[in-house]
């Protein structure tokens, strides 16, 4: 799975919409939704702020781990 879906299902899964991620980011809908879609890159401040508010690691969402983090109940 690629980073861009991987953010995108955590977002998903936790019933937020592509704006309310993009405001926490500092970025616009537009941008964040060229991320999910793969069509820009994700910046490492974005990447931080994204594993600090899903609390994942980095190698989770860029794919390096393939694990997935655990659920709470």
């Amino acid at each position: 799975m690629k980073y861009n879906e991987r953010i995108r299902e955590l977002r998903e899964n936790i019933g937020k919409n592509q704006t309310e991620i993009a405001k926490m980011l500092g970025t616009s809908q537009s941008y964040y939704s060229e991320y999910e879609l793969g069509k820009r890159e994700l910046p490492i401040k974005h990447l931080i702020k994204l594993c600090t508010y899903y609390q994942v690691s980095a190698d989770w969402i860029l794919g390096i781990k393939n694990k997935a983090p655990k659920k709470e109940p």
